[in-house]
């Protein structure tokens, strides 16, 4: 049996990560002021500021146990903070045949990303979550599934940075196959929903083209991130996700992890009302931060040399993932005027 390590010995790694992370909000703050956007976020900053002080500067050992504490715990309850910002309400409005073409071409491309990452050598973990980010929600798909899959801190370094700059690129370009496409406001609201990772950039992909497809992308933006529930709890089921003893037959309490159970929860509170908006809009911007200074934490174990090694393999895997997911949102998008009234 380990040893219990004392909660003194967390505090040096967890201010370290709370630094790093600050950093990285006045890395956002800074953009925003110079650029008028944030074209790195301050997650994506975290990570990226925090592999670069391992790189330059030796970190002492004093340091592990609280990086570890802090890129294990404050993810999780990241995680369970982000249900309150997620509405069954949402569902009824979106519809029963866009409902299931969203779930149906969520799981497809989630599964040929797999398949891609895996057909260009990077490891399974590193496929799962590639083929999570850019199925779901980029980021935090990335970040949610991570503990789940028990994913090394390179393989998560490696997939949010090469994720993030192709998701910039795809908001700067989406527009362009508007003309292309002959699309109107909604079917280019659904297609930004369906492609654009991060809620923000659905605004910034779609503020320039329609009034409509700004309301039409964030409504399948939403529900698109509502799949992470799901998949996660999947992800969570699979024997090659459980520790060696618990594969066969895991205990029911260890079934699911325990911050997905806490996600589920929270989300059903919202939708029967027991959280109201400014409670849920509180927690959410908690949960954004809490990952913010995970990713930090998790940037500080990260080996730089490894991630560009990788680089390569990750790059083309989400490129050409972003495309089969392009096609189907496309594919998706005629189907759904085939089948209209």
């Amino acid at each position: 049996m380990s040893k219990a390590i004392p909660f003194s010995a967390h505090i040096p790694g967890v201010f370290l990560s709370l630094a790093v992370a600050g950093l990285a909000y006045l890395g956002d703050v800074a953009e925003r002021h110079l650029t008028g956007e944030a074209w790195l976020d301050a997650l994506v900053l975290a990570i990226l500021f925090g592999a670069l002080l391992r790189f330059r500067l030796r970190r002492p050992a004093a340091f592990d146990p609280g990086i570890e504490f802090t890129a294990k715990y404050f993810l999780e309850i990241a995680i369970v903070l982000l249900g309150a910002g997620i509405s069954a309400a949402a569902l009824a409005s979106v519809g029963p045949a866009m409902l299931g073409a969203i779930a149906f071409v969520v799981f497809c491309v989630l599964a040929a990303s797999y398949g891609i990452g895996r057909l260009l050598g990077l490891p399974k973990r590193m496929a799962v979550l590639v083929a999570c980010g850019n199925s779901i929600c980029g980021n935090s798909a990335i970040a949610a599934t991570a503990p789940v899959i028990r994913a090394r801190p390179d393989d998560v370094a490696s997939s949010i940075a090469f994720t993030a700059v192709l998701g910039v690129i795809t908001v700067l370009l989406l527009p362009l196959l508007v003309p292309v496409l002959r699309l109107s406001g909604v079917d280019y609201g659904i297609l930004a929903g369906m492609t654009v990772y991060a809620v923000p950039q659905v605004f910034a992909a779609t503020a320039p083209v329609s009034a409509v497809g700004v309301q039409v992308g964030m409504l399948v933006k939403l529900v698109r991130v509502m799949m992470l529930g799901p998949v996660v709890l999947l992800l969570s089921l699979l024997p090659a996700n459980r520790s060696g003893s618990n594969r066969c037959r895991p205990p029911l309490h260890r079934l699911v992890p325990w911050f997905i159970v806490g996600f589920l929860l929270l989300l059903a509170a919202r939708s029967v009302g027991l959280i109201g908006e400014p409670a849920a809009l509180a927690m959410n911007k908690a949960s954004g931060a809490l990952t913010v200074v995970a990713m930090a934490a998790l940037g500080l174990g990260v080996d730089i040399r490894k991630v560009m090694q990788a680089g390569m393999r990750v790059s083309a895997t989400v490129v050409l993932s972003l495309l089969v997911l392009l096609a189907a949102s496309y594919a998706m998008i005629l189907l759904l005027q085939a089948i209209a009234p």
